[in-house]
C-alpha cells in the first residue's frame, strides 16, 4: 500500500550546481518539477551533458593562448634559446602542447 504523499528525494546540491552551470552555458532553463527532484534533475543533466561538453571544448579550441601560457613559454625559448612557434601564440592547445615538449 502506497501512501498518498509520497516525498521525493532531493537533489544533492552538488547535482544541483552541476545542473545550474549546464543551464547557465547553454542558455537552458531548468524546469521546476526537474529542479526539485533527484532522479528528474539526474535526468535532465544526462539529456543536456553532450551538448554543455561540447560547448567547453567550443569555447577551449582555437582559443589563443592565456598570457599565463605565453610568459610560460617565453620563460623556456629564453632559457633554451630557441623561439616559440607562431602557431602556438593563437591556440592555446598548440601551445600547451610546445610547453610540455620544451620544459
Amino acid at each position: 500500500m502506497l501512501a498518498d504523499h509520497q516525498t521525493l528525494p532531493a537533489p544533492t546540491p552538488a547535482q544541483v550546481d552541476f545542473a545550474r552551470k549546464i543551464s547557465q552555458r547553454l542558455n537552458e532553463t531548468i524546469p521546476w518539477e526537474d529542479i526539485n527532484d533527484r532522479a528528474s534533475l539526474s535526468n535532465w543533466i544526462g539529456a543536456h551533458q553532450a551538448a554543455f561538453k561540447k560547448a567547453i571544448a567550443a569555447r577551449h579550441s582555437g582559443a589563443g593562448a592565456t598570457s599565463k601560457q605565453v610568459a610560460y613559454a617565453e620563460k623556456i625559448a629564453m632559457r633554451k634559446r630557441r623561439a616559440v612557434p607562431e602557431e602556438c601564440f593563437r591556440d592555446a592547445g598548440l601551445m600547451s602542447k610546445w610547453i610540455s615538449s620544451n620544459r
